[in-house]
């Protein structure tokens, strides 16, 4: 009975989820998506009632040509209070351009395996880092900045990384005055265990209001390690529309966790989320259309569960 009691109350707790679709989706897209659809998507995210959206990134245009409109991008949405508009941001210079924007948060990014991180973004993961406090001299405190450590659960070419690394990561990060830290499954390796385990050694150092688990379904463990991650205390999880997305450096990655599948699952569970769920399915069936191809979410192809058919004829007894 007491194992059930504290079961119950879990559940009653609120699992937040975090919007990343039109950055870490759109970013791989062959066909661009035009700036006036990307700033309709994001105001209809917003009135879902997303309390964080990773709306763009800030690197540079021939890197990223589909981000190339993150400046207008962030001009044109409509910002709707309680709702923290965030940047990607790879150096100074981007965080420049973010503040210039506007964003209200900026978001770091280094790999914990250094192969990764030299494909990635083309150095050492001591290098990335080393460039973070430049990047936090910059901001000076005008914008909150979350770091994430990418490739904190296995990198496809080095395997898995300990545990130990990613918290002397997750401590460097503490040490530069980052306001929140995200460990990002990057490459879709991660199992619930390992999860458990790792959110379990990280919690104490970062705290479950700052702390953000990033989630891939490459083999379809995504919302089984956000479960995982839940009752071993997270609450942050990022996610994206339809479950876009994906990593250009992991071989075989698809997209991230699918934010209506996700939303649909804590419902079912008695989990608050606080987002409407209808909109963001009407909003997945749109994707198609913005982005040339069906996208893996689930439950915008077969309903909520409680979308009832009619009885085929029943045939007489």
């Amino acid at each position: 009975m007491v194992v059930q009691d504290k079961l119950q109350d879990k559940l009653q707790d609120k699992l937040i989820v975090q919007e990343v679709a039109t950055r870490d989706g759109f970013q791989i897209e062959a066909a661009f998506v035009p700036t006036p659809e990307k700033i309709r998507l994001i105001d209809a995210l917003s009135a879902a009632g997303f309390s964080r959206i990773e709306v763009s990134s800030f690197v540079s245009p021939k890197a990223v040509p589909a981000l190339a409109d993150a400046a207008e991008v962030f001009s044109g949405i409509t910002r709707r209070p309680g709702t923290t508009y965030v940047a990607l941001v790879p150096n100074p210079k981007g965080a420049e351009r973010a503040l210039a924007a506007k964003a209200d948060e900026i978001n770091l990014v280094a790999s914990v395996s250094e192969t990764h991180n030299r494909a990635n973004m083309g150095m050492t993961p001591e290098a990335s880092i080393q460039g973070f406090a430049a990047i936090m001299q910059t901001v000076r405190g005008e914008v909150s900045v979350n770091a994430t450590a990418a490739t904190a659960f296995g990198c496809p070419f080095e395997g898995s990384e300990p545990e130990d690394k990613v918290l002397a990561q997750v401590e460097r990060y503490l040490a530069l005055g980052v306001d929140g830290v995200t460990l990002a499954d990057t490459t879709g390796m991660a199992n619930p265990r390992q999860v458990a385990r790792l959110v379990a050694r990280v919690l104490p150092l970062v705290g479950h209001e700052r702390l953000t688990l990033h989630f891939h379904n490459t083999r379809g463990c995504g919302l089984a390690n956000v479960l995982a991650a839940f009752e071993a205390g997270a609450r942050r999880f990022d996610a994206a529309l339809g479950g876009l997305g994906g990593c250009p450096f992991a071989p075989g990655a698809t997209g991230n966790i699918c934010t209506e599948d996700l939303v649909s699952m804590a419902e079912e569970m008695g989990l608050s989320t606080g987002l409407d769920l209808d909109a963001l399915i009407a909003l997945s069936r749109d994707l198609p259309r913005l982005v040339g191809h069906d996208v893996p979410g689930q439950v915008a192809k077969a309903g909520r569960p409680l979308d009832l058919h009619p009885a085929p004829p029943l045939k007489a007894a």
